[in-house]
């Protein structure tokens, strides 16, 4: 893959995000990057928390679901301490309950299972169109470096290379649709063979673009609207790496009562899904 010093840099960065601090037996640290949004960015957590669950299972055993609450806003200035519990080791899946917490109370809370890779029935959808390949597409910050109004968001630009495939929620131009969103991404740079490393980056990413599906189907732009993730879920169906290209298709079925609920699929340059995710969130219109 083609790669620049910078991308590699702060991809290093970011992956150095995920790779925790250990303090004791199941309990490990993490931080926030120099460049972040007001709250902890909810991905970031989901990503961290999944780290500790996996630091305390067999190599042999990978992550096939998570399902997770975004309890309270994390302070980016600060520290977050991820507390681990071994819930059970079975003979082909363990389980784990991480509790991230900071100032003392919980911020977000994840279960997640591991499995013992086995045979069984195999098939799977591939997206619901065509869609051009990330070759044919610019990069994301020649489309929306001029609107970004985040410094964390155009480092993750660079340690990321995303290529937009629709017009999102927060892109200039757009109209409502009823489609999915859907964007190519993959790693800025070159990543290590370790498979949590590359799950845990899924999950990082997968928070970035979920919830502006929601909006996506109405005349809005995100900036106009109050919204924070409030649980999120994943399963994870084939290996795959983070330094190849995914498509990421996102669509919303439901939004009402001030919340949306999202749907997200990943997949493969040849069309193999790899991993499915929904999110609810808080999408509140502006008050008067």
């Amino acid at each position: 893959m083609t790669t620049t010093p910078a991308g590699q840099a702060d991809l290093d960065v970011l992956m150095d995000l995920l790779d925790l601090e250990q303090l004791e037996i199941d309990l490990y640290r993490g931080a926030s990057p120099p460049e972040s949004p007001p709250r902890v960015f909810g991905g970031q957590v989901a990503g961290q928390a999944l780290v500790a669950a996996g630091r305390t299972v067999e190599a042999d055993r990978h992550v096939h679901s998570l399902h997770a609450y975004f309890i309270r806003g994390g302070d980016p200035s600060r520290p977050i301490v991820y507390r681990t519990e071994r819930v059970r080791d079975g003979q082909s899946f363990s389980t784990r309950r991480v509790l991230a917490i900071q100032n003392g109370k919980a911020i977000f809370a994840l279960s997640a299972s591991f499995q013992l890779a086995q045979q069984g029935l195999e098939h799977s959808v591939g997206p619901r169109a065509a869609v051009p390949g990330p070759d044919e597409l610019p990069v994301l910050h020649q489309r929306v470096e001029a609107t970004a109004r985040s410094q964390w968001l155009k480092w993750i630009n660079r340690a990321v290379d995303m290529r937009l495939v629709d017009e999102h929620p927060w892109t200039e131009d757009r109209v409502a649709t009823d489609e999915p969103i859907r964007a190519w991404m993959r790693a800025g740079g070159k990543l290590p063979d370790d498979p949590l490393r590359h799950v845990c980056l899924l999950t990082y990413l997968s928070d970035l673009s979920l919830l502006s599906s929601v909006v996506a189907r109405h005349d809005l732009s995100t900036t106009s609207l109050q919204m924070a993730s409030l649980d999120h879920a994943m399963w994870f169906h084939q290996p795959f790496r983070m330094d190849d290209w995914l498509l990421y298709e996102c669509w919303s079925p439901a939004a009402s009562g001030g919340r949306g609920l999202a749907q997200g699929r990943f997949f493969t340059e040849e069309g193999t899904l790899i991993a499915t995710t929904m999110q609810e969130g808080l999408v509140r219109l502006p008050r008067p």
